[in-house]
């Protein structure tokens, strides 16, 4: 039976359980611990600690009394220490840096995305003053009507002028009376 199901794709094979558990991590705890450490690392007051740390060490180690010196003149521990401190500063500060690019992928995506629909905004609105100006290309302006009221004003005086309204003649639309 169990060559049967193991045939089966569609099964799930059984989970194992691991012997020996591990321990579990919070990988933002971590990462905020490393970020504030590369943090402080990158400080004028690290700095400043660690020269005092290493002046004190170099100074206890040459001025001391010879029985209580416990790092003598190549100071190998010192630079065993500060191999040590630099083995684990290096990765806390490459999580950190990873972190941050992961930040700033998200920033910029978010910038893409809002560019994005600045872009389309922008092309919408092109789009509508381009069909305003067609609309208002096709609306009769102030001027041009003014302009056509004038002409119509210069042809109406003009006609006023050649006919004679006086004596009668001329205007087909006005009954002549004879004279008496």
């Amino acid at each position: 039976m169990t060559e049967s199901r193991r045939a089966r794709l569609d099964t799930p094979r059984e989970a194992r359980r691991p012997i020996v558990r591990r321990p579990s991590v919070d990988a933002d705890a971590f990462g905020v611990f490393a970020e504030s450490f590369a943090r402080y690392m990158g400080t004028a007051k690290f700095l400043l600690w660690m020269t005092m740390f290493v002046a004190a060490w170099v100074a206890w180690n040459t001025l001391a009394p010879v029985d209580l010196r416990f790092d003598e003149f190549p100071f190998i521990f010192l630079t065993l220490m500060l191999s040590l401190q630099a083995s684990y500063a290096a990765p806390l500060i490459l999580l950190a840096q990873n972190r941050q690019e992961q930040r700033d992928k998200v920033v910029a995506e978010q910038d893409r995305q809002a560019n994005a629909r600045g872009h389309a905004d922008m092309e919408f609105l092109a789009r509508e003053v381009a069909s305003l100006r067609m609309s208002v290309g096709e609306v009769a302006t102030r001027d041009f009507l003014r302009s056509e009221l004038r002409g119509l004003l210069g042809d109406i005086e003009g006609l006023s002028r050649s006919d004679p309204d006086e004596d009668g003649q001329g205007r087909p639309d006005r009954v002549q009376r004879p004279a008496q």
